[in-house]
């Protein structure tokens, strides 16, 4: 199974919509709040090319961008290769 990771904000409908298309697939990610964290906004940026809206969302390392993104690849059945390509 890939290794998934996803920055996100509490309240943030698009983080919150990210993270429910992966619970409904069952797929595992490790995810970083970054609510008042600047360090932890900061790596995300780096990480993300210089990218600092939520969610970002990483694939074996590999940042895929956000919610929009996300399901563009769910739609398309590239998400699921991704995940099951593992690491």
């Amino acid at each position: 199974m890939a290794k998934v990771e996803i920055y996100t904000w509490q309240y943030c409908p698009f983080c919150i919509r990210a993270k429910a298309l992966f619970d409904q697939k069952g797929i595992n990610y490790q995810e970083y709040s970054i609510d008042g964290d600047q360090e932890k906004r900061s790596i995300m940026v780096d990480r993300a090319n210089g990218r600092k809206t939520v969610p970002q969302i990483f694939i074996n390392d590999e940042g895929i961008g956000g919610c929009d993104e996300l399901y563009s690849l769910e739609s398309t059945g590239q998400l699921d290769k991704l995940i099951k390509q593992g690491k």
